[in-house]
């Protein structure tokens, strides 16, 4: 008989666990599709200021339903170089106070509401055409999942009780002592660490508690541990990050274990702290049909684990910026320089796609920079003759390899991203954010091209004439002004830039064909040689390619 009982309730908690997780999922997704846009400008507008960041952390969360999305996606971003340390530590921190939303989203217990919600979210989600509608179906949709699945989790935990075995296993954990709490918050940590949800291991502690299984300073003790376990996904996401990514990582350990040791110093006090602001005690135990029930539990530990994490924020706030150099004292610089890189995500760790597209843009700007920065290196080496600077040749060709690495990774990341449910605008950004990579990666191979020219005629000994050699650097000026005009027209998302640089862009094919007939004339007074033609003709044509690439980014703003 008990065996029976025993597949049942492990199948129906199977199955209750999956649908939450789902639900999360779902919700997730489908918040951050219709409130991407808002959710990236906070994220590019994060600064050192703590209670700015802090706050974008406490928002970005509520919205993701996941502070391991968001302590990831901070770990990413630091990485990538678009934050510093302290930024990302504020937002951390701030990310501890919005996930515990969901434990308030668990208190309302709207179990019997979650099926037929469910069903009518996934009507609109299934045949309406408008996006708009169908994201929010579908986190309404996730929603219905959470209270169903939290639904077939109580009702297996209510089957426990007819298992001596288990309640016998559950009665070890008892948070009566010091000990006996740290031994809760260990396994509150560890189960946590394996699911990687610290939303899935709450819906447990609160079924478990319901159910009068485990009393409710238990569940207390078992919900501190779970803001321990769950730092585990981001430590998992900065392995191989650049140093200050690992340290925003660590920080993120650190900030939960000490806010835990000194909750737990004062733990039974904290209880009655709990029971005061509640105006009821939910470790008051109600018997139904001789159970012990724990009817405000629900509420009693979303209010457990706010209580925590607001006290801890409100503890640290002021000591961040120390905690910070405590850390990276303990962490030092590697002794190699690092080079920020986009960070390869695992799909289950990383699925913010609104989010992750503003990471990628960084690294796109990255490019661009790489460019005008390869545009006032080539311009030194050409009025370069008999004294050749061999080092920043070197650094040029480098840097063009470098834009090779930086596209491929943009390519790969953008198409992992991809892979789930995105909105049509995520989709449209990415498809334009995939052609300015390739377009700025042409770029850096006609630079490189144009110094290969360069060199071959120094190394031939070729001459150029001064009137050659100055027309060729008034052309460089000419593109560069304009790669750069551009550039900054494609940060500032500025489509009316492409009047202008069609009637410019046509200046520049105009002053090349000057440049070329000047040259044949040239040839024909036998100014110049054949074989220097040949380069400088060359050299023409690259510089009027880079002119189109650049013009191509322009139209990709319309």
């Amino acid at each position: 008989m008990n065996a029976v009982i025993i597949f049942e309730m492990l199948a129906m908690l199977a199955g209750g666990l999956g649908i939450f997780l789902l639900g999360m999922k779902h919700m997730s997704e489908g918040v951050q599709a219709v409130a991407g846009e808002r959710m990236r400008r906070m994220i590019a507008g994060v600064t050192n200021n703590r209670l700015s960041a802090c706050a974008t952390g406490v928002v970005v969360t509520c919205l993701t339903q996941s502070s391991s999305v968001t302590t990831v996606l901070v770990v990413g971003l630091v990485n990538s170089g678009f934050m510093t340390l302290l930024q990302a530590a504020g937002v951390i921190m701030g990310a501890n106070i919005g996930t515990t939303v969901t434990g308030w989203i668990l208190a309302l217990k709207l179990g019997k509401y979650g099926l037929p919600m469910l069903g009518l979210a996934a009507l609109f989600y299934l045949f309406n055409r408008r996006e708009r509608v169908r994201f929010t179906a579908m986190a309404i949709m996730g929603v219905g999942m959470i209270f169903f699945g939290m639904e077939l989790m109580s009702a297996a935990f209510q089957q426990v009780r007819e298992v001596p075995e288990f309640l016998a296993l559950f009665s070890t954990f008892r948070a009566d002592s010091y000990l006996g709490t740290m031994k809760c918050v260990m396994v509150g940590c560890l189960l946590t660490a394996i699911v990687q949800s610290s939303a899935a291991t709450l819906g447990i502690t609160i079924g478990l508690t319901e159910a009068g299984i485990i009393p409710f300073p238990t569940a207390a003790a078992l919900v501190l541990g779970e803001n321990i376990g769950t730092t585990i996904t981001a430590l998992l996401a900065s392995i191989g990050a650049v140093t200050n990514a690992r340290r925003a990582a660590i920080f993120h350990s650190v900030f939960n274990i000490l806010g835990v040791l000194w909750i737990t110093a004062v733990f039974p006090w904290y209880l009655q702290i709990i029971h005061w602001v509640m105006g009821a005690d939910p470790g008051a135990e109600l018997m139904v049909n001789g159970v012990a029930m724990y009817p405000h539990a629900r509420a009693g530990i979303a209010m457990t684990h706010s209580g925590f994490n607001i006290a801890n924020t409100l503890i640290f706030l002021p000591l961040m910026p120390l905690v910070v150099k405590v850390i990276c004292r303990l962490i030092p610089e590697r002794p190699v320089k690092e080079t920020p890189r986009l960070t390869y995500l695992d799909v289950r760790l990383l699925q913010t796609p609104a989010l992750d597209i503003q990471q990628s843009l960084e690294e796109i700007i990255r490019m661009k920079d790489h460019v005008l920065k390869m545009q006032d290196w080539l311009r030194q080496l050409l009025v370069r003759d008999a004294d050749r600077d061999g080092e920043l040749e070197k650094k040029l060709f480098h840097r063009e390899e470098v834009l090779d690495t930086i596209q491929r990774e943009i390519t790969e990341f953008i198409c992992r991203m991809l892979n789930g449910n995105v909105p049509h605008k995520v989709v449209i950004e990415a498809r334009r954010q995939l052609q300015v990579a390739d377009e700025y990666e042409s770029i850096s191979d006609y630079l490189a091209a144009i110094l290969k020219l360069h060199l071959k005629r120094l190394n031939a000994g070729l001459p150029m004439s001064e009137e050659g050699l100055q027309e060729i650097l008034h052309l460089h000026d000419m593109v560069a002004q304009y790669t750069a005009m551009i550039s900054e027209a494609f940060v500032q998302n500025n489509p009316g830039i492409l009047s202008k640089a069609h009637s410019q862009g046509d200046a520049i094919t105009h002053y090349m064909k000057t440049c070329r007939d000047k040259h044949l004339s040239r040839i024909a007074n036998q100014a110049a040689s054949p074989l220097s033609s040949l380069v400088f003709t060359d050299m023409l044509t690259s510089y009027r390619k880079i002119k189109d690439i650049v013009l191509n980014i322009a139209e990709v703003l319309q």
